[in-house]
């Protein structure tokens, strides 16, 4: 790719608030990440059957160098944007307009599919409070039996979403806040009360001695899993709106991860010890509730407040899908991989309100289209672990580029297990560990590629649709296709102010100062 000659101007100072602080900055990862399990427990029980568990540890292994990618990216790079910025940053415009393309995809499936998950846990509650079935009436449209009425709460909540995020991130991520927090005691509750009460060890080892999938249904498995930890973007989503994000965003994202891998690892080894993985079969969108009626004691309550806490953490996934798609589209316009038009922000609440409406309006589109398939939520997740792994990839690719490329800007956190290797007249620390999650992303993305045929259709299809729309843009926009020089230093530099971290500023001013001297001697 040849650079235009001239150099790019850095973008205006973007007019976001910083209103998000430590709990609301974790909060918006677990509003993303936390609520995966309700989604993703009865699809991967399903698929990888006795060795669910082992599908849910592999991928969280995965998951935790991920974390840890991006905890350096986003305390180094605190802007909207998230791993389509970082992409820029390493690899160019091109590949940036890829990776953004993908998470976009992520984003509004990310809309769709957790409104589609929440009311259906909210009509599990309804069903077992009225004791009827109204919920799941269906409409026959040709072939297809349609469920009317969980369509149309699926769609209603979108468009409160969509309300929500125009207020303003504070009122969102209060939003947030008070909904995770009731969710994580509850899902902590369901775990000790069920090992101690309902968790038989025989049944688990049971199902892993005499259930364990063929390969071919474990990679499915493995692949599905991945959709547990799909989120910790949204942490660096919100890095732009964050207070002191070098010293916040390291904390959580690290705390986030681990939390989330325990949650994922230890509700698959509760569901193979309380039932045969049998009975998720056909209501996999309620397996967390299953898991909570089968504790003694307590298993009638906590079967109503499952479905419930279920329908409510869900939600907040959907709301975290919106304003992260919102905040990828207003970074990319920025830097000219879309229309200007996407970064006009909402003069009374100081929001990017066009890009939140015009992706949530996509994730109702997509939302009606699963809903014609024979199983909505399926297909939705389907889609989900493509753009998501695609963009891991090209995220981890990033990492090992900056580290040579952009060796002077100060890494508040940075991954461990790393090699001191001479670049340039320069010592650079080689990520070791964030290579091996390179490679364990890939592997996962092939596996997608091939296990799931919806993904391997519609992700490419969509990357490829949205491209020709990039290249259509730069065209008329009189910009060539492929990267516009930049100056990346003013950037960062006015990156850091805005962020307030002023010792990290003053620390790479002098580390440019010290290049510069080197080149003059």
């Amino acid at each position: 790719m040849n650079a235009s000659p001239a150099t790019h101007p850095p973008p205006e100072k973007a007019e976001l608030r910083r209103d998000v602080g430590v709990w609301g900055s974790y909060m918006w990862g677990f509003a993303d990440v936390g609520a995966d399990i309700y989604v993703a427990l009865g699809l991967v029980v399903v698929a990888a059957q006795g060795a669910a568990p082992l599908a849910f540890a592999l991928a969280g292994l995965v998951y935790i160098m991920i974390g840890l990618a991006y905890s350096e990216l986003a305390s180094t790079y605190p802007v909207a944007g998230g791993g389509q910025y970082f992409t820029l940053r390493g690899l160019g415009d091109i590949f940036g307009f890829v990776s953004g393309s993908a998470l976009l995809l992520d984003y509004t499936i990310d809309i769709a599919l957790f409104a589609v998950a929440s009311t259906g846990y909210l009509n599990a509650f309804i069903d077992i409070v009225a004791s009827t079935n109204l919920t799941r009436v269906t409409v026959a449209l040709g072939p297809l039996d349609v469920h009317a009425v969980w369509l149309f709460e699926s769609l209603s909540l979108i468009s409160a979403m969509i309300w929500l995020n125009i207020l303003g991130i504070r009122e969102s991520s209060r939003f947030n806040e008070l909904i995770g927090g009731v969710s994580i005691v509850s899902e902590v509750l369901i775990l000790v009360f069920g090992l101690l009460f309902a968790w038989k060890p025989d049944l688990l080892s049971y199902q892993w001695h005499n259930e364990f999938p063929k390969l071919s249904d474990f990679a499915y498995g493995t692949s599905l899993a991945i959709i547990s930890f799909v989120g910790l973007e949204s942490i660096s989503q919100a890095a732009q709106e964050t207070r002191r994000p070098a010293t916040i965003i390291p904390r959580t994202s690290v705390t986030l991860v681990f939390t989330v891998f325990l949650f994922a690892v230890g509700f698959s080894t509760l569901a193979l010890g309380i039932l045969p993985w049998q009975q998720f079969d056909g209501r996999e969108e309620e397996a967390v509730r299953l898991l909570a009626e089968e504790i003694p004691f307590v298993g009638v309550i906590a079967g109503v407040l499952a479905a419930t806490l279920g329908a409510a953490i869900l939600a907040i996934s959907a709301n975290a899908g919106v304003m992260s798609a919102s905040r990828v589209t207003y970074s990319m316009s920025r830097y000219d991989l879309l229309p200007g038009w996407f970064t006009k922000v909402h003069a009374r609440f100081h929001t990017p309100a066009r890009t939140i409406v015009v992706f949530s309006l996509m994730g109702i589109v997509m939302t009606i289209a699963a809903f014609l398939t024979a199983s909505a939520l399926e297909t939705l997740a389907n889609l989900y672990a493509f753009g998501a792994t695609l963009g891991y990839t090209l995220v981890f690719v990033s990492l090992l580029t900056l580290r040579f490329t952009d060796p002077y800007s100060p890494r508040p956190f940075k991954m461990p297990l790393n090699l001191r290797l001479p670049f340039k007249g320069r010592a650079v620390d080689f990520p070791v560990l964030g290579t091996i999650g390179m490679i364990g992303v890939a592997t996962i993305f092939v596996d997608i590629m091939v296990t799931h045929a919806i993904g391997r259709i519609a992700g490419p299809l969509w990357v490829v649709a949205a491209f020709v729309y990039y290249v259509v843009h730069r065209r008329r926009s009189g910009l060539p296709v492929g990267t516009i020089k930049r100056d990346w230093e003013q950037d960062q530099i006015g990156v850091l102010t805005s962020a307030e971290e002023f010792e990290l500023l003053e620390e790479y001013k002098a580390a440019l100062q010290e290049r510069d001297a080197a080149r003059r001697g």
